[in-house]
């Protein structure tokens, strides 16, 4: 998990694949929890922190990530 720091200094094309990758792995946590799957819960809310540092900065910075994300496959 990057730090807030590290969020801020990633361009803006590392920016938007973090975010790609950390909703992925946020999907796969809550798929593991709901089937028990899952020891280590607090990766869960982690994630989730991870996840909204990193749409704060692209916030932050204008970015369309709704056409970002559907551009980059």
């Amino acid at each position: 998990m990057p730090s807030g720091k590290e969020v801020h200094d990633m361009t803006d094309d590392v920016l938007v694949e973090h975010i790609r990758t950390t909703r992925q792995e946020l999907f796969g946590l809550r798929f593991q929890h709901a089937t028990g799957e899952l020891e280590n819960t607090s990766t869960v809310g982690a994630t989730k922190r991870d996840l909204a540092r990193a749409l704060t900065v692209a916030r932050e910075r204008g970015l369309d990530l709704e056409h970002e994300l559907s551009r980059h496959g």
